[in-house]
Order: structure tokens, then C-alpha cells, then sequence
């Protein structure tokens, strides 16, 4: 049956003056379908493990499946160029860290820009680099791994996440201090290099604590230096670089949250609230520590600290990442 022509025009005029859904009826309704966190390296490296960690918590405060998704390849720009391009509704997540969301920034020429396109959601937790061998190698300490660093420059090799990463700043930055060469040997994420160091396929890493303790603590490869100033909770027996006779080598890797610009402030608020509740639940706390992560205080998890931070870290290293003239490849 047709309505009279006039009461379809009251009912057209009144549906016209509803108001839109609200910020906080949306936060409310959000999530209303599976999340993505996009991992910019291969399964099984220190980021993949720290997402994983997260997801599975989050979940419980969400009450929507995160799924993991690893999209790699050069130094870990592919996966988050993915992110920067995807819709700003809440449901594509980035994880990453200092390489990732600051190092390539200074020497790759990107489509997206690591600070301006991406909303900050939460740091996570930090942790230095450990200095690592196979175990094959004779050196008992750093000074006489870096003797035959430097007696075997023709075919020593160090793995990396990548040109660009992390692992291979940090190599460049360990080669100007202590006046070592070696050749570097790029992987597609920190898992597949670990494998290799592992099978004696190359020489040494520098390598986040994450990926490196549990292998350590194996014996399956050999651990010389923390870089920090401190010694690592989770691995008191392995020397700062500054007890060992390399001072100075201090790198600290960080990891953090962030969502596509645009993404509205009450998702983005949401999410936040559910990476507090993960980082306060004990087994949490618990596996990031045993992985070597410094958990930041309570009062550092909000995207105002993580925004600041970021800004800072980009102020202090891309001058000097500019001066050492490292390109992306």
C-alpha cells in the first residue's frame, strides 16, 4: 500500500533529522568484526612474537579476533605502507618500531611518512640489542669477537632484518665504532636471519633481545653484549657493551601501535584501552619479560607520550642516519 504523499514526505523530512550515530555510541559498537595487526616482517622474528603476545590479550578486552598478518619485504616499508593506505575505520593495526617508524623515514623514498600518516595508539615496551654469534666462533668475549672480526674482514658476515633495519643500523653503527668490517647479509625479518646464525650460515647479529634470549639461553648461539647502559633483567649473565670494552654502543629498540590517519579518536581511545589492559595482565607482563621488553608505566601507554616520543626519536637520529649517508635499497 502506498503512503499519502504528504506523510512520506513528514517521514522522509524526519529520517533526514536523526542524528548521526554518535562517538560514543560508535566506540561502543566497535569492534564489530575481526581486526587486522599488520606485522612488517616474517613470522616467528621479535615483532611477529611481541604481536602475537598483544593480539591474543587484546582480544579479550575487545571481544573481536586480531588477526596477524605478516606482509614483508624491504626493511618492513611494504607492511606499513600497507596500513598507511588503508581505511582510517579502526580495523587495519600497525605494529612496528624504532627501524621501522623512524630509521626508514631518513633513508628510503616513501609513499606514506612514518610520523604524518598514522595515528599513535600506545608504545608497547623497549628493549636494547644483544650482540650474538654462531656458536662456532672462538671469541670468549666482545673484544675478542671484534680481534676476529677484524682478522677475518674478507668473509666475516652479519645478518639483518634487512637494508635499513634495525639490526643493520646497528651494524653500521658497531663498524664506525670499533673499526670492524664485515660483509652485511639482509633477510626478510630477524626469524629467518636467527635460523641461519643458528645453522653457522653466518657469522654474528645485532639483534633484538626478543629474538635472541631464547636462543641464547639454548646455547645454540653465542651472546657477548647487551646495548644499554644496564644489564637485562631477563639475562643477567650477558655484559652491557660498556663492561665488555665497547662504551658508547647504546641502541634501544622500541615498539609501538599505530592506525591509518584519520582514524577516529574514540576508536582510537578504545584500542588504547585495550593495550593498557593487556600490558597490566600479569602473563603478559610476564612473556614480554622474559623476551627481554621494558614495559613503559601506566602512565606512558596513552598516544600523547607515544607521539612525543616518536617525534623525538626522528629529531635525534635522522640527522645522524643522513650523515652516515645509508640508502635504502
Amino acid at each position: 500500500m502506498k503512503l499519502p504523499r504528504r506523510k512520506f514526505f513528514r517521514l522522509a523530512a524526519g529520517a533526514a533529522a536523526l542524528p548521526a550515530l554518535s562517538p560514543l555510541a560508535r566506540a561502543q559498537a566497535y569492534p564489530t568484526r575481526p581486526m587486522t595487526m599488520v606485522v612488517p616482517y616474517s613470522a616467528g622474528g621479535p615483532t611477529d612474537t611481541i604481536a602475537r603476545i598483544m593480539a591474543e590479550r587484546m582480544r579479550t578486552s575487545l571481544g573481536q579476533i586480531i588477526l596477524v598478518e605478516n606482509t614483508t619485504g624491504a626493511a618492513g616499508t611494504i607492511g606499513v605502507g600497507r596500513v598507511a593506505r588503508a581505511a582510517p575505520d579502526g580495523y587495519t593495526i600497525s605494529i612496528g618500531h624504532w627501524g621501522t617508524h623512524v630509521v626508514n623515514g631518513a633513508i628510503y623514498e616513501l609513499q606514506y611518512h612514518v610520523f604524518n600518516d598514522f595515528e599513535p595508539v600506545s608504545l608497547i615496551a623497549t628493549n636494547p640489542q644483544i650482540i650474538v654469534a654462531r656458536k662456532t666462533i672462538p671469541a670468549k668475549d666482545l673484544k675478542e669477537l671484534i680481534a676476529w672480526l677484524k682478522a677475518n674482514a674478507a668473509t666475516a658476515t652479519q645478518g639483518t632484518a634487512g637494508h635499513g633495519s634495525g639490526s643493520h643500523v646497528s651494524g653500521v653503527y658497531f663498524q664506525s665504532i670499533t673499526g670492524a668490517k664485515f660483509q652485511f647479509v639482509p633477510y626478510r625479518g630477524a626469524g629467518p636471519a636467527m635460523q641461519d646464525l643458528v645453522a653457522g650460515q653466518i657469522d654474528i647479529m645485532i639483534d633484538q633481545a626478543a629474538n635472541s634470549i631464547p636462543q641464547a639461553r639454548a646455547g645454540t648461539i653465542k651472546a657477548y653484549a647487551v646495548t644499554d647502559k644496564a644489564r637485562l633483567a631477563a639475562a643477567p649473565d650477558i655484559p652491557t657493551v660498556d663492561e665488555a670494552g665497547v662504551p658508547g654502543l647504546h641502541i634501544a629498540i622500541w615498539h609501538a601501535l599505530w592506525m591509518p590517519k584519520g582514524t577516529p579518536k574514540d576508536i582510537i581511545a578504545k584500542l588504547n584501552g585495550a593495550v593498557v589492559d593487556a600490558l597490566a595482565d600479569a602473563d603478559v607482563r610476564k612473556r614480554l619479560a622474559d623476551l627481554g621488553q621494558d614495559i613503559p608505566p601506566r602512565e606512558d601507554q596513552n598516544p600523547q607520550t607515544l607521539a612525543a616520543y616518536h617525534k623525538a626519536e626522528i629529531e635525534k637520529w635522522w640527522p645522524i642516519l643522513k650523515a652516515a649517508n645509508i640508502k635504502g635499497e
